[in-house]
């Protein structure tokens, strides 16, 4: 047998000593005071169902941004038709997506047309010569151009709240075409969590109609142009302040850049807002116009504040008060910057696992690993002999190593990746028994011990990687489109095949030859 060289084994050892690093804070339950702070110290990521948490599933309500698009539609239709100089009588949103424009004069249709389907080319557009209407309707790809849209901008702002949120490894994925899955471990305040994650928060000022009746508009007769919405419930308070506002929004969300929660001189938290530059020239000309009036805060529709302008604000930069908890405003602040949904979103399922359930869903893996470990080592010792004892060695690397992976890549380890970790312990010693029985057959046909090891080892080697390429496209395929706890079966079986090639092919080939290294062999422990 030629020799040994001094790379494979160098490699072996390599492996085993980066290995032993990545996995300890796992097998230590975390880092020791010693351990240097250059070294690697993260520990496995444990899932919901292993750590405990939040499950939720929502439904984002994409009607409502295709209703949001066609009522924006409406003010461009109007300014379109004035700057023109086109009569109409009325333009005004009928249904989810359509527009309907009621014509002064059937003569303008043609120029109506013209103007329209050069600037608005998204629409469809449908003639009633009877009635002088003209029906705008968004076309089906722009619809579903916009859905799509308003489920990724859901993802990522809710993404980003719960990262400010300061939750380890969460998973926020779409689900099907209208549903996001939400799964946060380790959560110890549910209640909140829900109200961050589903909170709308779309933030709009508005101009208080300070010539309105309010009165009238409380009895129902809310004036052409206004809208009544109510303050937020302080303490103390039965009833919520009335507000007759201005239905145009002056200002949006939309334009801020950041948002911090400070405190004033009664330690009483507030959230501070910063315009970008076209939010601070809009809101120093709105301010420096309308001195002497007030101006609502609006968010989600509940009116914060409606304070007097008092004179004209520079710099892009006011804030939002109420009865603020430090925690509410915090997490008003953490949206804030996030942005606003733009869409509803409802909770269609929610489940909360507790800490205990998940030290048990622990307790229970390790001591399945345990058994089946155990088990495995028993059998292919007392089978396989010596070559069994080898095989052993592989496996119980294959183990480190897999851990070693997982805390490296940080990947988040299930209950399904426990039992695909119990699963891999068999399939780490299946390489090698296909190995032994060749070297088995060999020795039969009477080759000498190192040629049927030869002969074994090459043999087999092109079944072991077929088996494991259609089983590695099989993890990859159910990582791409599966969820949650399938993900988790599948992180740990892709990772764990390729190691276990490593450790079944090149480490037990390569001990091995060092082992048999000029000797003479007749018989093997087989």
């Amino acid at each position: 047998m030629r020799q040994t060289p001094w790379w494979k084994p160098a490699t072996i050892l390599f492996t085993l000593l980066l290995s032993l690093l990545y996995a300890f804070p796992s097998l230590y339950g975390g880092t020791p005071s010693w351990w240097p702070g250059w070294l690697p110290n993260r520990a496995i990521a444990q899932g919901l169902d292993l750590q405990g948490g939040l499950y939720l599933l929502l439904s984002v309500e994409t009607d409502k941004t295709v209703e949001q698009t066609a009522e924006n539609l409406v003010d461009e239709v109007r300014a379109s038709l004035r700057k023109e100089h086109l009569r109409y009588n009325s333009a005004d949103r009928e249904g989810i997506d359509t527009v309907v424009i009621q014509l002064a004069d059937s003569a303008d249709s043609p120029k109506v047309r013209q103007l329209l389907e050069k600037e608005l080319p998204n629409l469809q557009m449908v003639e009633d010569p009877a009635s002088k209407k003209l029906r705008l309707t968004l076309k089906a790809a722009e619809s579903k151009e916009i859905r799509r849209f308003a489920m990724e901008q859901s993802i990522q702002t809710i993404r980003s709240r719960v990262d400010q949120f300061g939750v380890a490894e969460p998973t926020i994925q779409k689900q099907g075409e209208d549903r996001i899955l939400i799964q946060l471990p380790g959560l110890s305040d549910p209640t909140r969590a829900k109200a961050l994650i589903g909170r709308t928060a779309r933030l709009e000022f508005k101009m208080v109609d300070e010539k309105g009746d309010l009165s009238a508009a409380l009895a129902g007769r809310v004036p052409l142009g206004d809208v009544l919405l109510y303050g937020n419930r302080e303490a103390g308070q039965k009833n919520r302040q009335p507000y007759l506002l201005k239905k145009r929004t002056v200002i949006s969300g939309d334009l801020l850049t950041d948002a911090r929660v400070n405190f004033s001189q009664y330690n009483e938290p507030y959230v501070s807002i910063t315009f970008n530059r076209q939010g601070e020239r809009k809101f120093s000309q709105l301010t420096g116009e309308h001195v002497g009036e007030r101006m609502a805060i609006v968010l989600d529709n509940t009116v914060y504040s409606a304070p007097v302008i008092r004179e004209k604000i520079e710099g892009g930069r006011a804030q939002i008060s109420g009865s603020f908890s430090p925690e509410e405003a915090h997490d008003l602040a953490i949206i804030l910057r996030a942005g606003a949904l733009p869409a509803p979103v409802k909770i269609i399922e929610e489940r909360t696992v507790g800490p205990t359930l998940g030290q048990d869903s622990v307790d229970q893996g390790l001591a399945s690993i345990l058994i089946g470990g155990a088990l495995v080592l028993i059998f292919m010792g007392f089978y396989y002999k010596g070559f069994g004892w080898l095989a052993n060695l592989a496996v119980l690397l294959n183990m480190l190593l897999l851990m070693a992976a997982l805390a490296m890549l940080q990947a988040t380890l299930t209950m399904p990746g426990i039992a695909g970790a119990v699963l891999l312990m068999g399939m780490a010693v299946d390489a090698n028994v296909l190995i032994f029985e060749r070297i088995r057959e060999e020795l039969r046909l009477g080759k000498t011990p190192l040629a049927a090891i030869d002969h074994g080892y090459g043999r087999a080697f092109v079944t072991i990687l077929d088996s494991n390429l259609t089983t590695l496209i099989t993890g990859l395929v159910l990582y791409q489109f599966g969820t949650g706890p399938v993900r988790g079966f599948a992180v740990t079986l892709s990772i764990g095949l390729v190691i276990s090639m490593f450790t079944a092919i090149f480490v037990t080939r390569v001990v091995l030859d060092m082992l048999l290294q000029g000797r003479h062999v007749k018989t093997l422990s087989i």
